[in-house]
């Protein structure tokens, strides 16, 4: 069995534009293992479905691959950010586990 959860840090970003979207990167490392290894189970737009955990945060969502950054990028809701008071430019300890 393919292991399918990843641990990681990462930095906080705001989307340019007036959205007020907000992401952070899985690391490169991460990104290209899961390219890989689950090569053909992604769903639209490169995106695989995943379990988030943040501080005492669990929600699901999707991560969606980024060619620019050759990373995938995980969207960070409004209410975990608030929840867990996220702002913009802080470096999170973020676990995902693949729901494939």
């Amino acid at each position: 069995m393919q292991e399918k959860k990843y641990t990681f840090s990462s930095k906080v970003w705001l989307y340019p534009g007036h959205v007020g979207w907000h992401f952070a990167n899985v690391p490169k490392e991460n990104s290209r293992e899961i390219r890989i290894k689950f090569r053909g189970l992604q769903r639209g737009w490169s995106s695989f479905p995943v379990e988030v955990k943040v501080g005492k945060s669990v929600w699901q969502t999707s991560i969606f691959f980024d060619k620019k950054s050759d990373t995938f990028l995980l969207p960070l809701k409004k209410e975990i950010r608030v929840k867990e008071e996220i702002l913009c430019d802080d470096v999170l300890k973020i676990s995902i586990t693949l729901l494939i």
